[in-house]
């Protein structure tokens, strides 16, 4: 038996916030006929209405989830999710949203990988502190276009935001509005077609790692909006081979705990790309 317990976030009917969670709407009347379900420690058998504050704990199978997404790692201060192609972080719909949690960094829609949220304002806060200490190493995996071969080198440039367009430039030298940038790029395994990237960026701005690929000649393999459309069609690629697959913590304090612990995380495209050079 599995326990999840929570503060919720906004008045509403206990089946509404299960929902939110990824309980299916049958999970949710067999939780309540069992009386599995608990509102500030008492059982409730009925789809009562909970208020903002309550505390709501949920005793439950593991089987009887069905989720979009894997759930990598939960406690009561944080939850690191492995989150797959299609979802947003943010948003009516999102994986915040649904979890009850709060953001700490975020992923385009269509790129894949490990998700940190916190569960309390306090936890919060520490990872967004920690996140601009660079205390929290966030590792991708991308596959791009051609033969790049790099060891650990960090490439130094300047990325413009069109907020309007929703899209990025990158420049080798200042220009006016944009933004400099850092990218480590280091070569897992390369061939004449593709090569696997590892990525690692400070700081982090909108797009980077896609478009500063895109602007050193090595497009990420399925990228609609930086790569081009005969590559993507060659390697049978709708959506963008961006993957972040590893998360490194260096905390202090409450969150130390986390140090110790490993979190990694393998994309498709690498394990096909191991087993068959492209």
């Amino acid at each position: 038996m599995n326990k999840i317990s929570f503060i919720n976030k906004k008045n509403d009917k206990i089946i509404n916030i299960l929902l939110k969670r990824d309980f299916s709407y049958n999970h949710c009347n067999k939780l309540l006929r069992n009386k599995d379900i608990r509102i500030d420690g008492v059982k409730i058998s009925e789809n009562i209405q909970v208020q903002k504050g309550s505390e709501v704990q949920v005793y439950f199978e593991e089987k009887d989830i069905e989720r979009s997404y894997d759930i990598v790692f939960q406690d009561e201060k944080v939850i690191i999710v492995n989150k797959p192609q299609g979802i947003e972080i943010t948003g009516k719909d999102g994986l915040a949203q649904r979890l009850n949690a709060f953001a700490v960094h975020r992923l385009d829609r269509n790129t894949t990988g490990l998700v940190i949220l916190a569960r309390t304002k306090e936890a919060e806060a520490l990872l967004l502190q920690a996140m601009k200490r660079h205390q929290i190493e966030k590792l991708y995996l991308a596959q791009v276009v051609g033969q790049f071969d790099v060891q650990n080198k960090w490439f130094n440039a300047y990325l413009f935001k069109d907020k309007n367009k929703s899209h990025v430039k990158v420049f080798s030298c200042p220009a006016k509005g944009a933004m400099p940038i850092a990218t480590k790029f280091n070569t897992l395994s390369s061939s004449p077609a593709s090569s696997i990237i590892e990525c690692t960026i400070l700081g982090g701005k909108t797009h980077q790692i896609r478009a500063h690929l895109a602007f050193l000649g090595h497009p990420i393999i399925g990228d609609g909006k930086y790569g081009k459309n005969e590559d993507n069609k060659k390697f049978k690629a709708k959506y963008q081979r961006l993957h972040c697959y590893k998360l490194i913590f260096h905390l202090d304090g409450i969150l130390s705990y986390l140090n110790d612990k490993e979190f990694i995380s393998y994309p498709n495209f690498y394990k096909r790309f191991s087993h068959s050079q492209l």
